[in-house]
């Protein structure tokens, strides 16, 4: 797993390149982690993740830790199976994975 971040006033883009898993769940909560408190909006590209399993899920939709700020997410570039993924979540149990919140941005509306 390689994932770059990039700043752009309180928008931070981190864009994952290879699969979503446990093995790499720890490195990209990690980058998000990093982030600088001024940091509002998190947009995750994952157009180079052609495979999510359910560690997709615990990054996208883990509760904010106290004492860290909270931030609006975004997905962009998301491919066929971490889209279905997500689609499928959101039809098993709407409350805990609600896609009708704006999570995923342009083309990739849920």
């Amino acid at each position: 797993m390689n994932a770059v971040t990039t700043l752009s006033g309180t928008t931070a883009t981190i864009t994952a390149r290879g699969d979503i898993d446990f093995d790499t769940l720890p490195p990209l909560r990690a980058a998000g982690d990093a982030l600088p408190a001024h940091v509002t909006g998190l947009r995750w590209d994952l157009n180079h993740t052609l495979f999510m399993d359910v560690a997709g899920l615990h990054l996208l939709f883990a509760p904010t830790p106290p004492g860290r700020p909270d931030r609006r997410i975004t997905v962009t570039g998301l491919r066929p199976q971490p889209l279905r993924l997500l689609r499928l979540a959101a039809e098993t149990n709407p409350a805990a994975f609600p896609l009708d919140r704006p999570l995923c941005g342009g083309r990739d509306r849920v």
